[in-house]
């Protein structure tokens, strides 16, 4: 099944050379993008992925090449070509094509980009048992709710997590626990649900919003406050969200290894399982 490519105004194989040098996204990292998860042919919450795109765009002052619809209509053309029934569709958008220098262009013309891909597969043993987390100083801009393409800090962290052994990091403000390099966080502790709140120092993850209106549904009380690396350490359970992962257990945090009964997190990930029916 073929994984395809559309960059500017027409699709291309996923392997073509078509990112000019002066291109703003390589030279700057000046851009958005959004991931949209794909079950058995059918886009995941796109509406929610592509409002979530467009506030992006609203806080870097960019003009979108396409409206809303449009990005959803060459999202599902895309997803036809491909074929593929379980994929992930990336979009970017960049501030366009111009001589390097840091202010906007004038005039602006933004670019759009989109790969439709095969979804990764998170390994079953890691779904059973759950992921190790490494926790880190959080050294990012203070905008994360923006999905910025300037994501240096939380490839750092990533890396530094995968040498030690782990499989996502967790960023800290001053012993504050905030949100992992491509996750949300959450903690239970005596059967209540916390998250630090959707303010502007963490992605207001798609996946996190469900997660939350599936506990109000089942009836878990849920604290949307910060909270710092002690409760983390001393938590009942943890898990992570995120568009590729769902609803993610975690066994460890840095040398703290957690129990494998998780009533609240199984709950939540069985009543996750549903939407995608």
């Amino acid at each position: 099944m073929p994984e395809i490519a559309f960059y500017n105004d027409s699709f291309v194989d996923i392997n073509a050379k078509v990112v000019p040098i002066q291109e703003r996204a390589h030279q700057f990292g000046d851009g958005i993008y959004e991931v949209i998860r794909v079950y058995n042919g059918r886009p995941f919450y796109m509406d929610e992925h592509l409002q979530r795109l467009q506030k992006s765009a609203d806080a870097i002052e960019l003009q979108l090449p396409y409206t809303l619809n449009e990005i959803e209509n060459l999202c599902l053309e895309g997803l036809e070509r491909s074929t593929l029934k379980e994929a992930e569709i990336y979009i970017q958008i960049s501030r366009g094509i111009y001589t390097r220098q840091h202010h906007f262009p004038e005039p602006s013309c933004a670019v759009f980009t989109m790969t439709i891909k095969n979804a990764r597969v998170i390994p079953e043993n890691k779904r059973q048992n759950g992921m190790k987390v490494l926790t880190t100083e959080d050294d990012r801009w203070k905008n994360c709710y923006i999905k910025s393409l300037n994501l240096l800090p939380n490839v750092i962290a990533k890396q530094k997590a995968k040498v030690n052994g782990f499989d996502e990091a967790v960023f800290h403000d001053e012993g504050i626990v905030k949100e992992g390099c491509s996750t949300n966080v959450f903690v239970v502790k005596n059967g209540i649900l916390h998250t630090y709140p959707a303010l502007k120092g963490i992605l207001h993850g798609i996946t996190r919003s469900i997660v939350l209106k599936l506990a109000s549904e089942t009836g878990i009380e849920v604290v949307e406050e910060p909270f710092d690396m002690n409760f983390l350490y001393e938590a009942d359970e943890v898990f992570i969200t995120s568009t590729s992962m769902e609803v993610m257990p975690v066994c460890q945090v840095d040398d703290i290894e957690f129990s494998t009964v998780r009533p609240v997190t199984h709950k939540l990930i069985e009543k996750f399982q549903t939407l995608k029916d």
